[in-house]
């Protein structure tokens, strides 16, 4: 066997060698990332469960939705950052340096964000000072609806138009926060407007009367009938009844019907713009 013979031999074994390290790496690796997947998956149910389990506990002691939301997400999102990193350090990436990293990251995340952590701060202090909750109908941050989530950064409202509207928490905590729910009703505020030449006594005796017996309206608070001021038509009467909050609108609208129907069906004159012109002839 010549020397070139000794070069392809040697040539070809180094080769088979390459293929065979390849090989095996490759399968290794293969290896890896299929075990990383099913750690993903695995990992990702046994989350979910894990968070049920919480939350299905808390909701045994009656705990408010608001809190079970906001602890579901918190654990969600710790549990699956040790996810990733335990999927890192199996494939051999040094999980200390990879911590460190993500700390420093998260500060200067948290130097650019500083409005998004003070969101989850202030969510925080919404959980725990609960200046309302969910189902609550509140006005806050400028937008005035029922509250369907409180989130880590966000609260939900679902304004009386059925719109959808995310509000930051920072924004709702550093602002006046109105709670319609909270009290066990609320007045309703309507004008009635009289003739000059009307009887605002028996008028308001009326409406009293009247408005008591529309569904919803408060028996106790009474129905408030009383002059609240004049312009050049006549007295205007202010109007409260009170209701609960879930009934607002209805005994609102209710209201507003009843003011016209009982009034004209009782022959009180229409109220109606009038002016004295005095004429006065020169000489």
């Amino acid at each position: 066997m010549d020397e070139g013979d000794n070069l392809i031999t040697v040539g070809t074994t180094k080769v088979n060698q390459l293929m065979d390290m390849v090989a095996q790496y490759g399968a290794a690796f293969a290896v890896k990332i299929l075990a990383a997947i099913a750690f993903w998956v695995i990992g990702r149910w046994l989350i979910g469960f894990a968070v049920g389990l919480v939350q299905k506990a808390l909701g045994r002691q009656k705990v408010d939705p608001t809190v079970l939301r906001y602890v579901g997400n918190f654990i969600t999102v710790t549990l699956n950052i040790l996810l990733v990193i335990g999927i890192l350090g199996y494939f051999g990436v040094q999980t200390t340096t990879f911590a460190a990293l993500i700390a420093a990251v998260g500060l200067a995340i948290g130097m650019a964000w500083s409005g998004l952590l003070a969101n989850l701060a202030a969510g925080g202090f919404i959980i725990v000072l609960r200046p309302f909750k969910v189902g609550d109908f509140i006005c806050a941050g400028g937008v005035t609806g029922t509250v369907t989530e409180i989130g880590l950064f966000v609260t939900a409202i679902n304004t009386p138009d059925n719109v959808l509207t995310l509000v930051g928490n920072n924004k709702i905590f550093s602002d006046n926060i109105q709670n319609f729910s909270h009290n066990a009703f609320r007045r309703v505020d309507l004008k009635a407007q009289l003739a000059g030449s009307a009887d605002w006594k028996g008028a308001a005796a009326l409406l009293k009367q009247r408005i008591a017996t529309l569904d919803n309206v408060l028996a106790e608070p009474a129905v408030e009938v009383e002059i609240l001021e004049f312009n050049l038509v006549g007295p205007v009467l202010a109007v409260r009844p009170y209701c609960h909050t879930d009934h607002y609108w209805q005994v609102y609208f209710d209201t507003n019907r009843m003011i016209k129907d009982a009034l004209g069906e009782a022959g009180f004159p229409a109220p109606m713009p009038a002016q004295t012109v005095i004429v006065q002839q020169a000489g």
